[in-house]
């Protein structure tokens, strides 16, 4: 599990690094706190970082899960999928939010396996009690 424990922290940066780009943005854009409107790019890295935030509720837990019950280097090599799908995310929703799709989906993607796979392993682990 410690390459499962390592994504994680590399995701909990990453979300750090998303906080302290909305910060930058404020500044560049303007927007005093608690203001999250305002301006088109402050308000896309503010999407960003919130939208990540809201895949993070499922992604650590559903890491955890796929790990602990089926396969730790697996659940660590869709993590990492995971990370690259919100830097490409992050990347393209800034430019054009129009064309977040891929990054959105190296996201998504890795979280449903994660998911399905946690609730099959633990489902299984149940049964054979």
């Amino acid at each position: 599990m410690p390459y499962v424990h390592i994504v994680i922290v590399l995701a909990l940066v990453e979300f750090f690094g998303f906080s302290l780009a909305v910060g930058k943005a404020r500044g560049r854009y303007n927007i005093s706190a608690p203001a999250t409107t305002g301006n088109e790019m402050f308000e896309r890295y503010f999407r960003v970082h919130m939208n990540t935030l809201e895949l993070l509720v499922m992604f650590i837990p559903a890491l955890l899960l796929f790990g602990l019950y089926l396969n730790p280097l697996i659940a660590a090599g869709l993590g990492v999928i995971y990370l690259v799908g919100r830097f490409l995310y992050l990347f393209a929703y800034v430019k054009d939010p129009k064309k977040r799709e891929v990054g959105f989906a190296l996201s998504m993607l890795p979280i449903m396996i994660l998911l399905v796979g946690g609730l099959v392993g633990a489902a299984r682990a149940a049964w054979l009690r």
